[in-house]
């Protein structure tokens, strides 16, 4: 057991430390760091790669809308990925 006059010195100790590490701190210099935001969120069609085409068949099954030969999602729509 711990008395209470331990109990006093050790939250002395404790605070002399945090006003210690408190002081080191002020010091300390933070280059702030910036966000970019992203404008849009749209990319230029190109002329890509063949793909897989049980991949692709696979995609297009999973995607709740789809356009054509576009998949159109929103963030954090997607289902979960079922491999056959």
């Amino acid at each position: 057991m711990i008395t209470e006059k331990q109990r006093n010195e050790i939250k002395l100790e404790a605070k002399k430390i945090l006003d210690s590490f408190a002081s080191a701190l002020e010091s300390v210099k933070v280059k702030k760091e910036s966000v970019k935001k992203q404008a849009g969120g749209y990319r230029k069609e190109k002329n890509g790669e063949k793909c897989d085409e049980d991949f692709r068949i696979s995609m297009f099954e999973n995607a709740p809308f789809k356009e054509g030969d576009c998949i159109i999602a929103e963030k954090k729509k997607w289902k979960i990925f079922k491999q056959s």
